[in-house]
């Protein structure tokens, strides 16, 4: 049996998995597939993984909502994508509720600790310094609490099975795993230690179509996460062996970080174009303002005036989103230390 200290993710291994996702590597890619289509009158799940979507579907056919829904994915999608699902991240949810539309802020925050200068000259950004404090859980739970409509436990459960007993993988996980692992060969430290003795398959050959993972460690984390709720990851078991971890190793994550977080429900950036209402999540995420100021420029261009591939198109098309782009650099960036112009939109 595991011991505590071994009972979770190492936060060094999820870390890692962000990291290390977007390396070049020799992993051979896969064929693209025929685009599919699908067809529902009442609701539809689409997500990376075809597991985490028959998670999000057989919410739906529980009688959960839509919320329900994109929680329980998104927790599957922290098993069966590591590359980008992951309870240890951050993001935005955007809700169409009754009224106005919303949306949830739970992107990761810089520790305390951390200083304007902390990246000059040669500072690694691959240590333990350069970890957020994570969000994902905090935004989950939050979207469940104003929106949900079926218990909270019933939405992490599938994630704890997925993790416990296993899943089979596609070609795409194993290219995935393979790319990152192949990678770690050449690297040879701490974080990248863990992130092979977690995602590694454990004779030590590549992952490929067919092979089954189970992550048991994981398992036990989402299993706390679904008993205790949020508040085990931002003050219980698992914040204990974050903050550890950070101690050990030059990070600066504190318990006053972890149990500081709060996930925002903020205003969205609110557009429209030809006619439609356009919602994007507004700052700290750069998403909605850059499009919305897109969209401003090329509905004054008249693009139905040549055909959609046109090259005279194409190039407004591309220039509307290099001004946007260069605005988004100028002036973006978290409201609660940037005062953005509103003329952007």
């Amino acid at each position: 049996m595991l011991n505590k200290m071994k009972s979770l993710v190492p936060f060094a291994a999820l870390f890692a998995v962000i990291i290390l996702a977007s390396c070049q590597t020799a992993a051979v890619r896969p064929m693209m597939e025929p685009v599919k289509t699908a067809e529902a009158d009442r609701g539809m799940v689409v997500s990376v993984t075809m597991q985490s979507s028959h998670v999000g579907r057989e919410i739906l056919a529980q009688g959960g909502n839509a919320v329900d829904a994109a929680v329980a994915t998104a927790f599957a999608l922290a098993v069966t994508w590591p590359e980008a699902g992951n309870i240890a991240g951050g993001g935005f949810m955007m809700i169409a509720a009754e009224g106005e539309p919303v949306c949830i802020d739970y992107r990761e925050t810089a520790p305390g600790a951390a200083t304007r200068r902390m990246y000059d000259a040669d500072a690694s950004r691959h240590d333990y310094r350069a970890v957020g404090v994570p969000g994902t859980v905090a935004g989950l739970a939050l979207a469940h609490e104003r929106f949900g409509r079926l218990p909270w436990r019933d939405l992490v459960a599938p994630a704890v099975g997925l993790a416990r007993d296993g899943f089979t993988i596609d070609q795409w996980q194993a290219y995935s795993m393979n790319a990152v692992l192949e990678k770690v060969e050449q690297e040879g430290n701490l974080l990248t230690a863990n992130l092979k003795r977690v995602y590694g398959k454990p004779n030590g050959s590549y992952w490929k179509r067919g092979d089954t993972l189970r992550l048991p460690e994981l398992a036990r984390s989402l299993e706390l996460i679904a008993e205790q709720g949020p508040s085990a990851f931002y003050s219980g078991e698992i914040a204990d062996q974050i903050v550890a971890d950070m101690e050990r190793h030059g990070g600066l994550i504190t318990r006053e970080d972890l149990a500081g977080y709060r996930a925002i429900i903020r205003t969205p950036i609110h557009g429209t174009f030809q006619g439609y209402d356009v919602y994007g999540p507004p700052p700290p995420s750069s998403g909605g303002v850059t499009l919305v100021l897109a969209l401003n420029i090329l509905e004054a261009l008249q693009l139905d005036r040549t055909d959609r591939y046109s090259a005279d198109n194409t190039h407004k098309i591309v220039e509307a989103m290099r001004r946007a782009f260069r605005d988004r650099a100028a002036y973006l960036g978290d409201p609660d230390f940037v005062e953005i112009p509103s003329h952007l939109t």
